[in-house]
């Protein structure tokens, strides 16, 4: 067994000589990681299974390789840490966490060597062969084969340099324990095969003699050589020149000499390399190459790679680059599963390393600084850092340090300093091609992304760089998403607001031009894209809001977009969350127009007189062009409607239909709804007339005929309302005259109403629509009237248009009541019911609907009640909302 990693839950020296505090523990804190060791486990077992099989052969050059297991994720993830934990856990029972269970291999049958190909750890390809047999040479024994062709490599490589003293110089062979066996052990193996060929001596130029001494025997299959004579390419590795390629190939060598092993001897060698990003990039692959030879060659041995990307091997196209590639040469690295199922998935041999829990953040923070046994960082600001990190590991260890050097400054640490690290842009940008650092710039901009649309945002003429961009462990994933794409978001915070200090960092007109761009290419994908549906509509205008507001941009096509959002009345949520060092108030247009249509949504939400003044301060802002301006004041004229303001809501209407602009027809029909409401019926009816679809005049018709006590007519205007909504593809209105439809139908037929109410709901599911709603529910009470059961609906939903400061919508509710209690002869609550009528059309709207709950229940008028003016009189009015009441009656006494 070899130590090669050392341990990992030690002393954190960085933290430690970063204080003069001698009381201060700090302790390289390692988390969970159980999902990543099972993984290891399940290979181990897998690969056991595989190698012990009858059918297995070291010498099979052919058949496919499953003896690679990956390990990728973004920097700073904890790869390396998880690398060292797992050679520890592997090497010594001891250092394996409590929580991870032991590996059905025994332990003491494993051969753990871990090697560190960063940059900074000086390896070389010669380096890394001679870890393997340093590694194998703990085993006390010499491998014979690889052993001369090592001698040989050395001999011509490093003449008149002793291997033992090339190994205890330091770097990367230092750290084992075996650079004095390991030369006795090939000498041992020239002794043996200069012995077996009857030669005097293997030193100086007797090498020569016994390399082709041997190369003869071996060809000639003497049995003197008989030890050797199975391994059938060794006589040609001893004839290739020696160099690099010769020393990669030889890994078969070693790979058949740990296959001779005796049966008691016999280990399963597990190999780590960690930071595989650091073998070269997607155009230089010549150590890639050299290294994916090892693997392919020893095929009894596991290789856990770790690196921030994940291996391309599986893919055919890297032909003429990598020696073995395609997916039947790695069919476990083949067809990757989506990135954000690969973490957990059983059996899965590319896994990304996902972010740290929040409670695997708090339990790091907490033991990596203590002081008396207690953790130096507060409980309050771990949270914060905990919530700030997003759980990515390098964004924990900065924190630590940061806490650490304000501590030093005498000063308190707090929350705010705690934001973005500019370290993390250059350990994101480490390994990018320039065009990759460009894109990664350009798409931290955007929430979400594809390959076209970040290509577009960057400026480039070829995808090439997104394509590659994708591929990298801080790009997450969602197949099914708008956009598939999106950046790590602590990443991403980096990126676009830490200070940046890199040699090719971006200036603020940098991007500027790059949110242009953006903006431009979201505009195209709306207007041109393949797919222009609702759902692109809204990704595109909140990203498009975002990047006009963040960088007070022209409007150019959000106008357009506003007017699509709006016309269809679904309104889901739009506002962009607020940014961090955004100043609040409205400065532009575009900040302008956030706040215009967040109210619209929002509005679903608040109070309506919330709604007014929050368009009341957009509208005298002064900052919108004049068709969005025409836009907030239509908008709080309906708002002013909502509340009871009908004179201010009738001249925002008017001043709208005075414009003439896109929305002059949807004020017209509020006009003649003003009409409705105040009772002149004949003006709204002739109103309607002019309306056309664009006025949506079927629905104003509608709303005509079911107060002079005409349902039927109201619900055929409904439903030829909905058509047209349908035809013209806006499922808000659709939903609106449905809504209405069933509220109508329900005072003529109950059983039928149970089918336009559940065609309601249908149309109303994934809609934010709450006045309609509430329409659909004062349906329903019409639906029930008859049943005593209905007082806690009635109060339920009062309250509800209480808290929407939809007060148009009372009177409604109260009619409804009304029409039950009509019903029923309650006439102690018909009364009441009619005093609350009053009470709220005080202000002149909806004043009819007094009339009609008497109307309902045969009651007189007041002599000095000014009547509405009905479209044909109030006699025949007055008789036909009566028989309303009358036949509900008869049903309700037949049980029909």
């Amino acid at each position: 067994m070899i130590n090669s990693g050392g341990v990992v839950a030690g002393r954190d020296l960085r933290a430690l000589f970063s204080s003069n505090d001698r009381g201060l523990d700090a302790d390289e804190a390692f988390t969970n990681r159980q999902l990543q060791w099972q993984a290891v486990t399940d290979a181990l077992t897998a690969h056991q299974q595989h190698t012990s099989g009858p059918d297995f052969d070291v010498e099979d050059l052919e058949s496919g390789r499953r003896n690679v297991l990956v390990f990728h994720g973004v920097g700073g993830i904890g790869k390396s840490t998880l690398s060292r934990k797992i050679e520890a856990a592997l090497a010594h029972a001891e250092h394996r966490p409590p929580q991870w269970g032991a590996p059905a291999w025994p332990a003491e049958r494993l051969l753990p060597v871990r090697i560190d190909l960063a940059r900074s750890a000086g390896a070389d390809f010669e380096q890394i062969v001679l870890c393997l047999r340093l590694a194998v040479a703990s085993l006390g024994r010499p491998m014979p084969a690889f052993d001369l062709v090592l001698r040989r490599y050395w001999e011509h490589n490093h003449p008149g340099e002793p291997l033992d003293e090339y190994v205890r110089r330091g770097g990367l062979l230092s750290r084992f324990t075996n650079a004095v066996a390991l030369p006795q052990q090939i000498q041992s193996a020239l002794a043996d095969a200069a012995q077996a060929l009857a030669l005097p001596g293997t030193v100086g130029g007797a090498l020569s003699q016994l390399t082709g001494s041997l190369v003869t025997a071996l060809r000639e299959r003497r049995q003197a050589v008989r030890a050797l004579a199975g391994c059938s390419r060794l006589a040609d590795l001893l004839e290739a020149d020696p160099d690099l390629d010769t020393l990669s190939f030889a890994a078969h060598l070693l790979a058949w000499d740990l296959a001779q092993l005796p049966a008691d001897k016999a280990v399963l060698p597990v190999i780590l390399f960690d930071t595989w990003e650091d073998t070269g990039d997607r155009t230089h692959r010549d150590l890639e190459r050299l290294l994916q030879r090892i693997v392919w060659l020893m095929p009894n041995a596991l290789f856990i790679i770790s690196g921030r990307n994940r291996l391309q091997w599986a893919d055919p196209a890297l032909g003429g680059q990598l020696d073995w590639t395609g997916p039947n040469a790695w069919p476990d690295l083949a067809a990757p599963a989506p990135a954000a199922a690969m973490a957990h998935r059983r059996g899965a041999r590319q896994i990304l390393i996902g972010d740290f829990s929040a409670q695997d953040c708090e339990d790091h923070l907490a033991r990596r600084l203590s002081r008396g046994g207690q953790p130096l960082i507060g409980a309050d600001l771990r949270a914060v850092i905990t919530a700030r990190s997003h759980g990515l590991p390098l964004a924990l260890d900065l924190a630590v340090m940061r806490f650490l050097e304000i501590r030093r400054s005498g000063r308190r640490p707090e929350p705010d300093d705690f934001g973005d690290f500019p370290a993390l842009i250059a350990r994101t940008l480490a390994d990018l091609t320039p065009d990759e650092r460009h894109v990664l710039r350009s798409v931290s901009l955007l929430d979400a992304f594809s390959v076209p649309l970040a290509t577009q945002a960057a400026g480039l003429a070829h995808e090439a760089a997104a394509l590659r961009l994708s591929e990298r462990p801080f790009i997450r994933e969602i197949p099914t998403a708008l956009w598939p794409f999106h950046l790590h978001q602590v990443v991403r915070s980096a990126i676009r607001h830490a200070a940046d200090h890199t040699d090719d960092r971006w200036s603020e007109q940098d991007w500027r031009r790059a949110a242009e761009r953006a903006l431009a290419a979201l505009g195209q994908e709306w207007s041109t894209g393949a797919r222009r549906d609702r759902a692109l509509l809204i990704g595109c205008l909140r990203q498009g809001l975002a990047l006009a507001a963040d960088f007070r941009l022209e409007l150019d096509w959000l106008t357009e977009a506003a007017f699509t959002y709006v016309g269809d009345s679904v309104w889901e949520p739009l506002a962009p969350p607020e940014r961090p060092g955004s100043a609040g108030g409205l400065v532009s247009a575009s900040d302008a127009l956030v706040e215009l249509l967040s109210a619209l949504t929002r509005r679903q939400h608040e109070h309506r007189s919330r709604t007014a003044d929050r368009l009341t301060a957009v509208i005298d802002s002064g900052l919108l062009p004049q068709e969005l301006h025409q836009m907030a004041l239509y908008y709080r004229a309906k708002a002013l409607r909502d509340i009871g303001q009908s004179t201010e809501s009738r001249r925002g209407y008017q001043q709208v239909a005075d414009g003439g602009g896109r929305l002059a027809p949807a004020a017209r029909r509020g006009l003649a709804q003003a009409a409705r409401l105040a009772g002149d019926f004949p003006t709204a009816f002739a109103a309607a007339q002019t309306l056309g679809w664009e006025g949506r005049h079927q629905r104003v018709l509608g709303d005509l005929w079911w107060v002079q006590g005409e349902p039927a007519r109201a619900a055929a205007a409904y439903l030829a309302g909905r058509t047209e909504a349908e035809q013209h593809a806006t499922s808000g209105e659709a939903a609106h005259n449905q809504a209405l439809r069933a509220l109508a139908v329900a005072f003529l037929d109950p059983g039928q109403a149970d089918d336009e109410l559940d065609l309601a709901q249908q149309l109303l599911a994934g809609l934010d629509l709450r006045a309609t709603g509430i329409n659909a529910a004062i349906g329903a009470l019409i639906r029930d009237a008859g049943n005593p059961a209905l007082g806690d609906r009635v109060r339920t939903l009062r309250t509800e248009i209480d808290i929407a400061g939809l007060t148009s919508s009372a009177p409604t509710l109260e009619l409804a009541l009304a029409f039950h209690q009509a019903v029923l002869d309650d006439q102690d609550g018909l009364a009441a019911t009619i005093d609350r009528l009053r009470e709220q059309t005080r202000g002149g709207d909806y004043t009819y609907y007094t009339d009609i709950a008497s109307f309902m229940a045969g009651l007189p008028l007041p002599a000095d009640h000014t009547p509405p003016r009905w479209l044909d009189g109030d006699q025949a009015t007055r008789a036909r909302w009566r028989a309303l009441v009358t036949a509900r009656r008869d049903l309700l006494h037949t049980g029909r």
